[in-house]
């Protein structure tokens, strides 16, 4: 048990002498090393018995007679404390030490299913970072690794835009001419963005048009448009994007330049995140650190009207409310979320992925770690249904 491993004391050759001197020599003149645990420890330990509740039983049986005959009378008599106090301080310790391995298990169990079942698509990189803001649980793996950003940059942007908006430089009703010509950042040179390769095409119907603001941040992340993205980038400029999510702690992110810059692409010249850098903007958004309360709540509305919702929402309840934004390019795929389950307080979920040539197989990946991260809550009303 716990605390009797901590100190076996020798059987005596002779008949047990229970007189205070024989027992205190059993430690030594320099004390055992729980006797030093329990004096530096102990003593200071008052928590109230109901808050520990059924643990307590376990601990009581654990302070058998041996233990309290070789190790706590002693103490006691060393000390001159009551028997009876320090056997209930014991106690309390070994209970807190059972409820802090129960609450350590649950996330150790976490991090083992999520890396068997990433283990299931041979090949695959996979980066998860978990805050939940109900606990102050968190895991995370291969966090500090580099993914391709995809559409997840958009977020960023956004971010930046709003802050614009609060200095002043920007409205949201503020009409843009829309045109489907950028400057490279390599060189300037123009490149336009394809219409097929996009997934929102109602935007290509508005070129040569005045579109407000609002508009195109709405569909740069609930539809994910390349060319609502590209039009805003322009304006709010990349680099100030990635100043400020470096000042919100997502030190790693980088946020160099808008969508089919080939020339920046053959130059090596990408958009890169970890899932550390993903979960600590959306936890800026969702504590409203990333811009003022009223802009943070816009963001958060905008991110839950997001289209696309097969991955990290597809592994929760139907109805559970997920603000977030996904990311895709060839063989890699993207979802950075805050899951708000039904009575409690929400909790962030990133999963990048790279390295799975078929979408469909990283698609239902990201579900299934969404689900078992769901799954791990604690204090929920119910399961999650399979899907």
């Amino acid at each position: 048990m716990a605390i009797q491993s901590l100190y076996h004391p020798p059987a005596p050759s002779v008949r047990r002498d229970h007189s205070p001197h024989r027992r205190l020599d059993w430690f030594g003149r320099g004390g055992c090393p729980l006797t030093n645990q329990l004096e530096s420890k102990a003593l200071d330990f008052a928590q109230p018995l109901d808050l520990l509740g059924d643990r307590l039983e376990g601990a009581l049986h654990a302070l058998d007679a041996r233990m309290r005959v070789c190790v706590l009378e002693p103490f006691a008599i060393r000390f001159r404390l009551p028997v009876a106090r320090v056997t209930l301080h014991a106690m309390l310790l070994h209970a807190l030490a059972l409820a802090l391995m129960a609450v350590a298990t649950p996330g150790d169990s976490l991090r083992r299913q999520l890396e068997a079942r990433i283990a299931q698509v041979p090949g695959a990189i996979v980066a998860v970072s978990f805050r939940d803001l109900g606990s102050g649980d968190s895991l995370d793996i291969n966090a500090d690794d580099s993914f391709h950003a995809a559409s997840t940059m958009k977020v960023p942007v956004m971010i930046e835009l709003f802050r614009q908006v609060e200095k002043g430089w920007l409205s949201l009703d503020q009409p843009l001419m829309l045109v489907n010509q950028f400057g490279s950042i390599v060189d300037g040179s123009p490149f336009s963005v394809d219409a097929g390769d996009d997934s929102d095409s109602l935007m290509y119907q508005k070129v040569g048009q005045r579109v407000p603001v609002r508009e195109l941040l709405e569909r740069m992340i609930v539809r994910s448009s390349n060319l609502a993205t590209n039009a805003l980038i322009a304006v709010v400029d990349a680099k100030r994007a990635n100043a400020t999510a470096h000042e919100l702690g997502a030190r790693n992110i980088k946020v160099l330049r808008g969508v089919e810059d080939g020339k920046a692409f053959q130059a090596g010249l990408s958009n890169s995140t970890t899932s550390r850098d993903l979960a600590t903007l959306m936890l800026a958004i969702e504590q409203q650190r990333a811009a003022s309360a009223a802009s943070c709540a816009e963001m958060k509305a905008i991110l839950l009207r997001q289209e696309f919702n097969d991955e990290i929402p597809a592994g929760v309840p139907k109805g559970t409310p997920v603000a977030h934004k996904t990311g895709s390019i060839t063989a890699v795929l993207h979802d950075a979320a805050i899951v708000y389950p039904s009575g409690r307080k929400p909790y962030v979920l990133v999963v990048l992925t790279r390295n799975i040539p078929d979408e469909k197989v990283a698609r239902v990946l990201i579900a299934d770690l969404s689900r078992l991260v769901y799954q791990s809550l604690p204090l929920r009303a119910a399961r999650v249904d399979q899907r």
